[in-house]
């Protein structure tokens, strides 16, 4: 059984390093991490966090790398270089990735309060990144997160995420501009003083892993279906 592989933008979770403070992205390498389902045991898939992308030139995961990522090119561990992108001659390059290897689907995480800040250069290269993952027939899904932050509705009540007028606007905004199918934007609040478990919240985000899950697994079944059709 293949076991999915996602990539991830701009996620940062308590196994990725973040900062508060810069305002940047804080991850450096490529990171691969396993949600463990019991003691040596882990549930089949694997996410890929990656540095984030920049508007200044020089910042930033360099596009390139990006793709070789898609391709299952970069093992675990690389770290990310903004000035250039990984060569054949690196250690941590993959000359012959297999299915398993490549990533399965592609996550971009963009807060709601920031969506209407998106420099242009920003979003050009989230394009590129798109077409790229098109052409390799890869799903995308956007994980539209702190949506407290642009609704006080929300705020007070997690529960009218999907019937708030503003938090539809975002993501009709946030498509508009990325090109992602507003069905495939899953808006999320962020852990930020809440005690662990809060329902409301875990809903939202195990309802977006789900549908990346289904997506992921969509495409590896189509992957597989191809290379039995060649044989």
């Amino acid at each position: 059984m293949q076991k999915k592989k996602y990539i991830y933008i701009y996620i940062y979770t308590t196994r990725a390093l973040a900062d508060s403070l810069s305002g940047r992205s804080f991850t450096m390498e490529c990171k691969h991490f396993k949600l463990r389902k019991n003691a040596g045991s882990y549930f089949p898939f694997t996410f890929t966090d990656i540095r984030g992308m920049e508007q200044e030139e020089g910042n930033g995961v360099h596009p390139k790398d990006i793709s070789k990522i898609l391709l299952g090119h970069v093992q675990n561990g690389y770290i990310c270089n903004a000035e250039s992108p990984i060569s054949e001659g690196n250690p941590k390059y993959n000359e012959n990735p297999s299915l398993n290897d490549r990533i399965h689907c592609l996550v971009a995480v963009i807060p709601a309060n920031s969506i209407s800040l998106m420099e242009q250069t920003v979003i050009d290269q989230l394009r590129k990144v798109r077409h790229k993952a098109r052409d390799l027939g890869i799903p995308q899904v956007i994980i539209m997160t702190k949506v407290d932050e642009v609704c006080p509705l929300v705020q007070s009540n997690l529960e009218k995420v999907y019937t708030s007028k503003k938090i539809k606007k975002k993501m009709k905004e946030c498509s508009i501009k990325l090109g992602v199918p507003v069905n495939c934007i899953f808006p999320v609040k962020n852990y930020y003083d809440e005690g662990p478990g809060n329902t409301e919240m875990d809903i939202l985000i195990l309802k977006a892993l789900l549908n990346i899950v289904n997506f992921a697994s969509d495409y590896v079944q189509d992957q597989t279906d191809n290379e039995f059709m060649n044989e």
